[in-house]
């Protein structure tokens, strides 16, 4: 799926920038699933880039009591680990312009730091609730490899953020629960969206909103709503 004279580029930029091992986990099936062999496919040949790049394939059917361990609720998966799990997902094949935000999760994860700010990195030391951010997107979107990098680095710097990128048009279903007209759509807790490309400080402000307890008038407008 990668051009040999990318792999041979990506094989001396990956061998000056990871530092320590990271392991991708790939969650397929055998059948009805129309994308997992590219997935899978993908992930073999950006393995075989660094030997720091550990492959682990797991079923979704055989291997439920993994997939559960680790939150995997369809396939096809693509779980990112470094020197622990940082709740970094990606929900479809991270190819076309999604390729950039799974390389750079992939440094991230070996280096165990993000370039996030240093005010970004103090707000998400805060954080102490569970954070879902979902991360709505295709493959030929160029403003959604910004929202996706973004909120895995969020989830890299947090123990409480799970990050997922959701491919919308492997799981159509989604994009119409989740009403998305438009990509990059995020949604965070399933109270908070927006659609667009937000800047780092705003796209924080969003997740902490989502954590950030209502206040007495919301709750009147509620009431009565």
């Amino acid at each position: 799926m990668i051009p040999n004279e990318l792999k041979e580029r990506l094989k001396k930029e990956l061998e000056s920038v990871l530092e320590k091992e990271v392991r991708i986990l790939v969650f397929t099936q055998e059948t009805e699933c129309a994308f997992c062999k590219e997935a899978r496919n993908l992930a073999e040949e950006v393995a075989s880039l660094s030997s720091k790049i550990k492959l682990e394939v797991y079923d979704f059917v055989k291997d439920a009591e993994k997939a559960r361990k680790y939150g995997i609720d369809k396939v096809p998966a693509i779980a990112i680990f470094g020197g622990r799990e940082y709740g970094v997902r990606f929900y479809g094949v991270p190819f076309g312009y999604e390729f950039k935000p799974f390389l750079e999760a992939l440094i991230s994860a070996s280096r165990d730091s993000t370039k996030l700010s240093e005010e970004s990195k103090s707000k998400l030391r805060l954080v102490d609730q569970p954070v879902h951010i979902q991360v709505f997107v295709t493959p030929t979107c160029p403003y959604c490899p910004a929202a996706t990098g973004l909120s895995h680095q969020f989830a890299i710097e947090s123990d409480f953020i799970r990050s997922d990128m959701v491919e919308v048009t492997e799981f159509p279903h989604l994009a119409q629960k989740y009403a998305v007209m438009g990509v990059p759509k995020v949604v965070i807790n399933d109270k908070i969206e927006f659609v667009g490309a937000l800047p780092e400080e705003h796209f924080l402000e969003h997740v902490l909103l989502a954590i950030r307890p209502p206040r007495s008038s919301d709750s009147c407008k509620d009431s009565f709503a």
